[in-house]
Protein backbone atom coordinates (compact mmCIF):
# COMPACT_ATOMS: atom_id res chain seq x y z
CA UNK A 1 0.00 0.00 0.00
CA UNK A 2 1.59 3.40 -1.13
CA UNK A 3 2.66 6.08 2.31
CA UNK A 4 0.66 8.96 1.42
CA UNK A 5 2.90 11.93 2.66
CA UNK A 6 2.16 15.82 3.59
CA UNK A 7 4.72 16.40 0.54
CA UNK A 8 2.60 14.33 -2.14
CA UNK A 9 -0.63 15.70 -0.58
CA UNK A 10 1.28 19.42 -1.20
CA UNK A 11 2.38 18.49 -5.10
CA UNK A 12 -1.04 16.60 -5.94
CA UNK A 13 -2.85 20.03 -4.68
CA UNK A 14 -0.29 22.31 -6.27
CA UNK A 15 -0.96 20.08 -9.40
CA UNK A 16 -4.47 20.62 -8.94
CA UNK A 17 -4.37 24.28 -8.37
CA UNK A 18 -2.42 24.74 -11.46
CA UNK A 19 -5.16 22.48 -13.83
CA UNK A 20 -7.91 24.62 -12.75
CA UNK A 21 -6.61 28.32 -12.01
CA UNK A 22 -6.16 28.66 -15.89
CA UNK A 23 -9.46 26.97 -17.15
CA UNK A 24 -11.12 29.28 -13.95
CA UNK A 25 -9.23 32.10 -15.65
CA UNK A 26 -10.49 30.97 -19.33
CA UNK A 27 -13.61 30.74 -17.51
CA UNK A 28 -14.07 34.28 -16.19
CA UNK A 29 -12.74 36.06 -19.32
CA UNK A 30 -15.43 34.33 -21.56
CA UNK A 31 -15.04 35.63 -25.14
CA UNK A 32 -12.19 37.56 -24.12
CA UNK A 33 -10.13 34.45 -23.17
CA UNK A 34 -6.76 33.42 -24.39
CA UNK A 35 -6.88 31.89 -27.78
CA UNK A 36 -10.47 33.61 -29.06
CA UNK A 37 -10.66 35.56 -32.55
CA UNK A 38 -13.10 38.43 -32.73
CA UNK A 39 -14.04 39.62 -36.03
CA UNK A 40 -15.10 43.43 -36.50
CA UNK A 41 -17.48 45.95 -39.32
CA UNK A 42 -17.03 49.17 -39.98
CA UNK A 43 -20.09 51.02 -41.57
CA UNK A 44 -20.28 54.37 -41.23
CA UNK A 45 -19.34 58.02 -42.64
CA UNK A 46 -16.33 60.46 -42.24
CA UNK A 47 -14.37 63.82 -42.72
CA UNK A 48 -11.77 64.39 -44.54
CA UNK A 49 -9.90 66.91 -46.91
CA UNK A 50 -13.34 68.78 -46.54
CA UNK A 51 -15.16 66.28 -48.03
CA UNK A 52 -17.71 63.81 -46.71
CA UNK A 53 -16.88 59.44 -47.09
CA UNK A 54 -18.72 56.24 -46.79
CA UNK A 55 -16.74 53.86 -44.62
CA UNK A 56 -16.75 50.59 -44.92
CA UNK A 57 -13.87 47.83 -43.10
CA UNK A 58 -13.39 44.79 -41.70
CA UNK A 59 -11.16 43.87 -38.79
CA UNK A 60 -10.28 40.47 -36.58
CA UNK A 61 -8.12 40.08 -33.71
CA UNK A 62 -6.66 37.10 -31.77
CA UNK A 63 -6.64 37.21 -27.79
CA UNK A 64 -2.64 36.31 -27.23
CA UNK A 65 -3.39 36.54 -23.20
CA UNK A 66 -7.15 36.66 -21.74
CA UNK A 67 -8.37 40.20 -22.49
CA UNK A 68 -5.27 41.57 -24.22
CA UNK A 69 -5.59 41.15 -28.28
CA UNK A 70 -3.65 41.86 -31.34
CA UNK A 71 -5.43 43.10 -34.41
CA UNK A 72 -5.65 44.21 -38.05
CA UNK A 73 -7.88 46.09 -39.41
CA UNK A 74 -8.91 47.65 -43.04
CA UNK A 75 -11.35 50.79 -44.15
CA UNK A 76 -12.27 52.02 -47.44
CA UNK A 77 -12.44 55.39 -47.62
CA UNK A 78 -15.03 55.97 -50.78
CA UNK A 79 -17.25 58.83 -51.82
CA UNK A 80 -15.19 61.61 -51.69
CA UNK A 81 -12.08 63.08 -53.05
CA UNK A 82 -9.18 61.26 -52.18
CA UNK A 83 -10.30 57.80 -51.63
CA UNK A 84 -8.48 56.19 -48.71
CA UNK A 85 -7.50 52.78 -47.54
CA UNK A 86 -6.60 52.58 -43.89
CA UNK A 87 -4.89 49.52 -42.39
CA UNK A 88 -4.30 49.69 -39.18
CA UNK A 89 -2.36 47.12 -36.39
CA UNK A 90 -3.66 47.48 -32.82
CA UNK A 91 -3.16 46.06 -29.43
CA UNK A 92 -5.91 46.16 -26.89
CA UNK A 93 -6.65 45.04 -23.08
CA UNK A 94 -10.39 44.76 -22.25
CA UNK A 95 -11.46 44.53 -18.60
CA UNK A 96 -13.23 41.39 -18.50
CA UNK A 97 -13.35 40.89 -14.77
CA UNK A 98 -15.84 44.05 -14.67
CA UNK A 99 -19.75 42.57 -14.90
CA UNK A 100 -22.15 43.73 -17.29
CA UNK A 101 -19.98 46.03 -19.48
CA UNK A 102 -16.13 45.98 -20.64
CA UNK A 103 -13.96 48.40 -20.23
CA UNK A 104 -11.38 48.69 -23.14
CA UNK A 105 -7.60 50.64 -23.52
CA UNK A 106 -5.89 50.18 -26.50
CA UNK A 107 -3.05 51.44 -29.11
CA UNK A 108 -2.40 51.68 -32.84
CA UNK A 109 -0.66 52.42 -35.85
CA UNK A 110 -2.20 53.64 -38.85
CA UNK A 111 -0.61 53.39 -42.43
CA UNK A 112 -3.43 55.55 -44.87
CA UNK A 113 -3.17 55.20 -48.51
CA UNK A 114 -4.31 58.21 -50.08
CA UNK A 115 -5.16 58.78 -53.56
CA UNK A 116 -2.76 60.92 -55.46
CA UNK A 117 -1.01 62.15 -51.79
CA UNK A 118 2.01 60.56 -50.05
CA UNK A 119 0.88 57.89 -47.49
CA UNK A 120 0.25 59.22 -43.96
CA UNK A 121 1.07 58.09 -41.43
CA UNK A 122 -0.48 57.66 -37.38
CA UNK A 123 -0.34 56.53 -33.65
CA UNK A 124 -3.26 56.70 -31.46
CA UNK A 125 -5.14 55.37 -29.32
CA UNK A 126 -8.77 54.45 -28.03
CA UNK A 127 -10.69 53.90 -24.75
CA UNK A 128 -14.36 52.94 -24.38
CA UNK A 129 -16.72 50.08 -22.90
CA UNK A 130 -17.95 46.63 -25.06
CA UNK A 131 -21.88 46.02 -24.02
CA UNK A 132 -23.17 42.47 -24.90
CA UNK A 133 -25.48 42.14 -27.56
CA UNK A 134 -26.88 38.74 -27.44
CA UNK A 135 -24.57 35.62 -27.99
CA UNK A 136 -21.17 36.03 -28.59
CA UNK A 137 -22.14 39.79 -30.01
CA UNK A 138 -20.13 42.92 -28.52
CA UNK A 139 -21.75 46.39 -29.38
CA UNK A 140 -18.27 48.67 -28.65
CA UNK A 141 -18.67 52.23 -27.68
CA UNK A 142 -15.60 54.79 -27.01
CA UNK A 143 -13.13 57.53 -28.18
CA UNK A 144 -10.01 57.58 -30.05
CA UNK A 145 -6.89 60.24 -30.04
CA UNK A 146 -5.07 59.76 -33.21
CA UNK A 147 -1.72 61.80 -34.30
CA UNK A 148 -0.70 62.19 -37.59
CA UNK A 149 2.91 61.50 -38.21
CA UNK A 150 5.63 64.06 -40.49
CA UNK A 151 2.07 66.29 -40.76
CA UNK A 152 2.52 68.78 -43.30
CA UNK A 153 -0.15 71.76 -42.30
CA UNK A 154 -0.26 73.14 -45.52
CA UNK A 155 -1.82 69.72 -46.63
CA UNK A 156 -3.89 68.49 -43.79
CA UNK A 157 -5.36 71.39 -41.71
CA UNK A 158 -4.73 69.30 -38.32
CA UNK A 159 -2.57 66.93 -37.70
CA UNK A 160 -4.17 65.13 -34.60
CA UNK A 161 -7.85 64.42 -34.44
CA UNK A 162 -10.53 63.21 -31.66
CA UNK A 163 -13.21 61.12 -32.36
CA UNK A 164 -16.21 58.71 -31.39
CA UNK A 165 -15.72 55.44 -31.76
CA UNK A 166 -19.03 52.87 -32.67
CA UNK A 167 -18.06 48.85 -33.13
CA UNK A 168 -19.48 45.50 -33.24
CA UNK A 169 -17.57 42.76 -32.64
CA UNK A 170 -18.36 38.98 -32.68
CA UNK A 171 -16.77 36.30 -31.01
CA UNK A 172 -15.22 33.33 -31.38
Amino acid sequence: MAKVTTGSILVTVALSIGAVAPAAAAEVAGVFSQGRTHLSVVAGSGSAFNDDYFVLGVGASYYLLNGFDVGLNIESWSGGTPSMIKVTPSVQYVFYQVPRVHPYVGAFYRRAYIEDYRDLDSTGGRVGVYIAAGGNMFFGVGGVYESYLDCDKAVYRDCSATYPEVTLTFAF
